[in-house]
C-alpha cells in the first residue's frame, strides 16, 4: 500500500500526460494499483470486512439493561446468557456498553433545581452520626423536615429509625410550622414504601403511611430510587445539621441535646441568609405559613398505636427493648399496651392497669414499684387470695380504628 504523498504524486504526474503504465514502473506497483488510485484521484480508504459481534440488533435492550443496572456489566452478561442465550466474556460486554458510560455519570450528577409554591411541599429525611451525650459516643438518628419554599427546618433526634419517628418528626413538623404542606416527598425508607420500581416508577407505599396522609391531609411522594438529589432542599439540610449543629459537640445529657438543636434551630438555622434564595428563612416562612392549611385541632396520629404484649415473670413487658412494669398478678397475661402522648398506657380486661412514660431511651427498665406489693421479698409473702381475672375481651371496637383513620383502606 502506497503513503498517502506518493498517491498524490501519481495524481499530479497523470495530469502532466503521464501514462499508467509509466506510473507503475515509477512508483514500482503493479499497473492495475496504479490505475485504481487514477480513477479514485487520490488515497483510497481501507475498506476492511465488517466486525461481527454476539450483541448486534441488542442495542435497545442493552441500553435499557445498562440504565437499569447502573452500568453493571456482569449482571447484563449474566442476563444475556438466560434471556437470550448469548453466552460472552465479560470484557466483551464492557466493550459493548462503553459508549454509554459517559452519559450515565452526567446522569447521576445532573440536577435539575425544582422551586415549588408556598405550601406546596415539604422534604423529609433521617441522618446518621455520633454524638457525645455523657461521656458517651452515641449513634442517633436525625429527622430534617424542610419545607421547599422558605426552606424552614424541623428537626427531631431519635436513637431509632423505626416508622413510628418518621410519623413523630412529621407530625414535629407540622405542630413547629403550624400548619399542613400539599405534599411530602420521602425518600424510600422500607419503613415507608413497600415498593418502588426504578424503571416504571410505579409506587406502593405502606398502608399505614396511607393511613397518616389521609389523617393529616397531605399527599406523600416518593423521589426516584437511588436518586437522593431529587430532594436535595432536604438532602443538604441533614449534611448543614450534622457539620453545624452537632459536629464538635459535646452534651450532658440527651435532654441538653434537645434543648440546643432546638435553639440551633431558631437562633442559627432560620436567621442565616440562605445561599440559594439570599433571604433568611424566617423571612420567607411569612408568605408560605398563610399556604400551609390548618391543623384543625387534630391529636397526634400515634394513639392509633395499640399493641399487645404478654407479661413476663419479671412483672413486665417489653416494648421498644425497654420494659415496663405491670402488677405481678398478671403474670402469663396478654395486655393491651396503647403508646399515646408520650405515655405508656397498659390495659387488661378493658382496666387500666399500668401508666407509665414513654421511655427514649433503649434497654431500660421503667418501674412502678407498687406493681410488686404482695411479691415475695418486696414487702412480705405473696398473698395466698385467690385472685378473680375477668374474662379478656376486645381490646378496641374496629370501629373506632375506622372513624380515627377516615374510613375502610
Amino acid at each position: 500500500m502506497l503513503q498517502a504523498e506518493e498517491v498524490m504524486s501519481m495524481v499530479r504526474l497523470h495530469k502532466c500526460g503521464w501514462g499508467a503504465k509509466r506510473i507503475a514502473k515509477e512508483f514500482g506497483c503493479a499497473r492495475n494499483t496504479a490505475r485504481r488510485y487514477l480513477r479514485e484521484g487520490g488515497v483510497i480508504a481501507y475498506q476492511g470486512r465488517p466486525r461481527v459481534s454476539a450483541l448486534d440488533g441488542l442495542d435497545d435492550w442493552l441500553r435499557e439493561r445498562f440504565f437499569r443496572h447502573d452500568g453493571n456489566a456482569d449482571v447484563i452478561r449474566q442476563e444475556l446468557a438466560d434471556e437470550h442465550g448469548i453466552v460472552i466474556s465479560l470484557r466483551s460486554v464492557e466493550r459493548g456498553v462503553q459508549h454509554w458510560r459517559r452519559e450515565l455519570k452526567a446522569q447521576k450528577r445532573a440536577t435539575v433545581r425544582f422551586e415549588t409554591a408556598p405550601g406546596h411541599q415539604m422534604q423529609i429525611d433521617f441522618g446518621d452520626t455520633r454524638v457525645w451525650i455523657g461521656g458517651e459516643r452515641v449513634r442517633i438518628h436525625v429527622f430534617v423536615g424542610t419545607l421547599g419554599y422558605s426552606r424552614r427546618m424541623h428537626i427531631r433526634a431519635s436513637q431509632r429509625q423505626r416508622q413510628a419517628d418518621w410519623f413523630e418528626g412529621m407530625e414535629g413538623a407540622f405542630l413547629r410550622f403550624g400548619g399542613i404542606p400539599e405534599e411530602v416527598l420521602i425518600d424510600n425508607a422500607k419503613a415507608l414504601v413497600d415498593h418502588h420500581d426504578a424503571v416504571t416508577r410505579e409506587v406502593r407505599f405502606n398502608a399505614r403511611l396511607h393511613a397518616f396522609a389521609r389523617y393529616w391531609g397531605f399527599k406523600p411522594r416518593a423521589c426516584a430510587p437511588y436518586r437522593a438529589r431529587t430532594k436535595g432542599k432536604d438532602e443538604r439540610g441533614v449534611g448543614y445539621v450534622k457539620k453545624n449543629a452537632i459536629a464538635g459537640r459535646r452534651f450532658e445529657s440527651w435532654a441538653a441535646f434537645e434543648a440546643h438543636l432546638d435553639r440551633w434551630t431558631r437562633e442559627v438555622a432560620d436567621q442565616r441568609e440562605h445561599g440559594t434564595t439570599g433571604v433568611a428563612p424566617v423571612e420567607r416562612f411569612a408568605a408560605e405559613a398563610r399556604a400551609l392549611r390548618p391543623l384543625a385541632g387534630r391529636a397526634p396520629f400515634g394513639q392509633l398505636r395499640d399493641l399487645v404484649r404478654k407479661v413476663q415473670a419479671d412483672c413486665a413487658i417489653d416494648l421498644d427493648t425497654n420494659s415496663y412494669s405491670v402488677p405481678w398478678r398478671l403474670i402469663g397475661e396478654s395486655v393491651q399496651v396503647v403508646v399515646l402522648a408520650g405515655r405508656v398506657i397498659i390495659r387488661h380486661a378493658g382496666q387500666v392497669v399500668a401508666d407509665h412514660a414513654l421511655c427514649r431511651g433503649r434497654r431500660q427498665r421503667i418501674v412502678d414499684r407498687t406493681h410488686f406489693v404482695g411479691v415475695a421479698g418486696f414487702e412480705g409473702s405473696v398473698r395466698a387470695d385467690p385472685v378473680e381475672i375477668a374474662p379478656a375481651a376486645l381490646l378496641r371496637p374496629l370501629a373506632e380504628y375506622e372513624a380515627v383513620a377516615g374510613g375502610g383502606w
